[in-house]
């Protein structure tokens, strides 16, 4: 049962996250710097009495997830390239998690529109009891009426006190396995993705975001491992974060990243490569956050 407190702190975190997600949206404009709406989104959620949840993600075209600013990132937005912003709000724990596509090309608008759509349709019909896979259901449907896919190996999922993905996956299709049913008294974030390409992606060779794991041994580590794994559990738990994170620990990004490394050879922490649609089709992306409670749908990321 989620209290009457918890529940305002997701509200908190929703209405951080929606005002930085009107704001950004008006940045997005070819030649723009990515690392500095990066460092906008994230300055911005701090400013506003937040934590971030996750690196900002900043995906163009056939980009769909996990890519964030790298550290003296060079990249700009293409012209006519369709840009995904992913953000994740935290308060005490307590996360929003929403997302926004912007087209700058006509061409690619029925895409937008059909993850839009997609995301209305879901929320319309999102309530306890119900079974995800008719959310999928309804994703599917709405995608395809526009002429394009959702992608298969994508999805939305629940969320927790320090944890954006708590286990359970709301399909972007009609999934006959997914049996399981939304839950009151809980959060969930609805997140459709489409694309023209084949509905699947698979990982890229950049790694931009990491994270803690969950489970994991720690024993005999070096000096600066031990700087790194301390400094990384007490900042962020189990939340992703970035190398554009760490420069307070007054180390070169070449150690950083070599650490980390490390790191993960120990099974202590774990990457998040970028995924990219399979044939290279563009993907699109819109995603909000519900909070269940006392059988009230409540979207914590609209006002």
């Amino acid at each position: 049962m989620l209290t009457d407190e918890e529940v305002e702190l997701y509200k908190k975190a929703g209405q951080i996250a929606a005002q930085v997600k009107r704001e950004v949206g008006k940045m997005i404009k070819p030649g723009a710097s990515v690392l500095e709406i990066c460092e906008f989104v994230e300055r911005r959620i701090r400013e506003l009495g937040g934590e971030p949840a996750f690196p900002c993600n900043f995906s163009i075209n056939e980009v769909a997830a996990h890519y964030t600013a790298l550290p003296n990132d060079k990249s700009r937005i293409p012209e006519d390239s369709v840009v995904k912003i992913d953000i994740g709000v935290h308060v005490q724990g307590y996360i929003a998690d929403t997302a926004i596509t912007i087209s700058l090309s006509p061409k690619y608008e029925n895409l937008v529109l059909a993850a839009e759509e997609a995301l209305e349709k879901a929320l319309e019909i999102i309530r306890p009891g119900i079974r995800v896979t008719e959310i999928g259901a309804v994703i599917e449907r709405v995608a395809k009426n526009y002429g394009v896919k959702p992608i298969r190996n994508l999805g939305g999922h629940n969320l927790a006190p320090y944890t954006i993905h708590a286990g359970e996956s709301i399909p972007n299709h009609r999934d006959y396995l997914s049996l399981w049913r939304i839950k009151d008294e809980s959060a969930y974030a609805i997140e459709p993705f489409v694309t023209n390409g084949v509905g699947v992606v698979e990982e890229g060779n950049i790694v931009a975001i990491y994270a803690l794991r969950k489970a994991f041994k720690v024993k005999s580590l070096k000096r600066d491992e031990l700087k790194v794994f301390t400094f990384l559990s007490k900042k962020f738990k189990t939340l992703p974060f970035c190398v554009r994170w760490l420069y307070e620990l007054e180390l070169s990004t070449e150690s950083i990243i070599n650490i980390l490394e490390r790191l993960n050879k120990r099974g202590i922490i774990h990457k998040y490569p970028i995924l990219i649609e399979a044939k290279r089709g563009i993907v699109t992306q819109f995603e909000d956050t519900v909070v269940i409670h006392r059988g009230e749908v409540i979207v914590t990321t609209r006002f």
